[in-house]
């Protein structure tokens, strides 16, 4: 029997769930990656025994996992570890005054209860309705193409998108069943996943409290990598062949068709379908001829991006004190930060920022008697960053970080490496040094998005946080298989 051959470009979480999905369904697949390992943002190095996740820390929705590699006859337990933690996180309002948010629901009801009174019977409601959400958006809204209206206008489902609340702002949502400040910023959180403010994010997204509160905060023992690893694992036991340092100059498209990508190198590689999870932009405008292009310049730059960061990657010579694995730093207003990045782009004055601390969890990611740390700062996209504009936000946030957790740091950082806008550009042809895509605005959910099919082009299709259903990396698994059944759909 001969197998039709996929081109998959890039190797991120929504790569290599696309590939593998096509690989069980009687394709031919080839991965091309542009860089010298896989996982795209969700990369991995190694320092002198410290081992860093170079983007995503946190996982949650295992369910989403577990339904990844069940589609294999898999569990994620045959690949890593999971640790859930708890605290599931610190969220630091000011010196002596933190919130570790227990992993317990009666434990987290009962903090909350010594917040603001009836907080405790309010949440109940809260969680109610976001569980609701959870069922309906996960296991069915998101799993949709997103081709066309029709998808979403049976009668059962318009009933279900009525009560998820997808025309009120999560910010009003909150409002309605609490009133503590500290309460409403920490409901508020999870969106900031999303790439917007809970202004303007759908309330539909309640739904990541559900993930957080209902569900957890875990860790893969040995770091967010070993997820990668073991779907890079999975993909070639299924006979997915990966191409590293293989990056793509050209789609070649004949007769609105795509017949082969040409690498960098010159080589070219034949394919009867070919699946993008590179960033879509990059592939709209740089790897297509111009008049099979989805959208135009001025569509993009008209899009709503999540943000970029700032990050840092820190090898510390000593064990760090009053910290958590997560800890979120909400001691500065959320709302000139949030100006700086979504109203008025600019470097924030005081920023927001969150510390991860995965040694604290796992000593097998620093040396003996170390820590591994990793700061980041969530920014407008498009801005410059200079080494002397990060270094001055490294300063800023240490100082921070040292007078609330009372201890010496900057004296005990023995490796550090700064990641920006330029970077995300360099790496992933990230467009406008986003870190996280597409921002899940309403006018930019489900069909509102860039359509993960070129419209002009019968076999060459997009997957990841730039198109359906959206950034993260529990959506962006879910991308994959969306894509893979559309191509089995149209191409068999």
């Amino acid at each position: 029997m001969s197998h039709k051959h996929a081109v998959v470009i890039g190797s991120g979480f929504a790569g290599l769930s696309a590939a593998t999905h096509l690989a069980v369904n009687n394709y031919q697949v080839t991965i091309v990656e542009k860089n010298d390992s896989p996982g795209g943002r969700a990369r991995k190095f190694e320092h002198q025994g410290f081992v860093f996740d170079m983007g995503p820390s946190w996982y949650w929705m295992p369910d989403v996992f577990e339904k990844y590699f069940a589609d294999f006859g898999k569990s994620p337990s045959d690949y890593y570890d999971l640790i859930r933690l708890d605290p599931s996180y610190a969220v630091i309002y000011g010196e002596q005054d933190v919130l570790d948010i227990p992993a317990n629901l009666d434990s987290f009801k009962e903090m909350l209860e010594k917040i603001e009174p009836g907080a405790a019977v309010q949440l109940d409601k809260f969680l109610e309705q976001a569980a609701y959400k959870y069922q309906v958006g996960i296991h069915d809204l998101v799993t949709k193409p997103s081709r066309s209206i029709f998808e979403f206008t049976s009668p059962s489902l318009l009933k279900d998108m009525l009560r998820m609340d997808i025309f009120q702002s999560m910010s009003k949502h909150v409002r309605k069943f609490f009133k503590s400040d500290k309460i409403i910023r920490l409901m508020e959180f999870p969106v900031l996943f999303l790439g917007e403010t809970a202004e303007n994010i759908p309330a539909l997204y309640s739904l990541m409290n559900y993930a957080d509160i209902a569900l957890g905060t875990w860790y893969p023992k040995k770091g967010m990598h070993e997820i990668i690893k073991g779907m890079v694992s999975l993909a070639e036991e299924k006979g997915v062949k990966i191409r590293y340092s293989s990056e793509v100059e050209e789609i070649e498209i004949e007769g609105g068709i795509a017949k082969r990508i040409r690498l960098k190198s010159g080589e070219k590689i034949s394919a009867d379908v070919v699946v993008a999870g590179a960033d879509y932009h990059h592939v709209d405008k740089h790897l297509i001829n111009p008049k099979y292009s989805n959208y135009s310049e001025d569509y993009w730059n008209k899009r709503v991006m999540a943000p970029s960061s700032l990050l840092f990657y820190l090898g510390i010579n000593k064990r760090l004190e009053n910290l958590r694995h997560h800890n979120l730093f909400f001691d500065e207003p959320l709302g000139p930060h949030a100006d700086a990045i979504y109203t008025h782009p600019r470097w924030p004055e005081k920023p927001l920022f969150y510390a991860s601390v995965p040694s604290i969890t796992d000593r097998t990611v620093a040396p003996e008697g170390m820590e591994n740390m990793f700061l980041l700062i969530p920014l407008a996209p498009d801005l410059d960053d200079s080494e002397e504009i990060r270094e001055k936000y490294y300063n800023i946030i240490m100082d921070r970080l040292e007078r609330i957790s009372g201890q010496e740091i900057r004296s005990h950082v023995i490796f550090k490496r700064s990641y920006a806008h330029r970077d995300f550009k360099n790496d992933y042809h990230a467009f406008k040094g986003n870190a996280y895509g597409l921002a899940n605005t309403l006018t930019q959910t489900a069909i509102l998005k860039p359509s993960l099919k070129n419209k002009k082009v019968s076999n060459l299709y997009y997957t990841g946080q730039l198109t359906v259903p959206g950034p993260g990396v529990p959506p962006s698994l879910i991308s994959g298989k969306v894509v893979a059944n559309e191509v089995i759909k149209e191409n068999n």
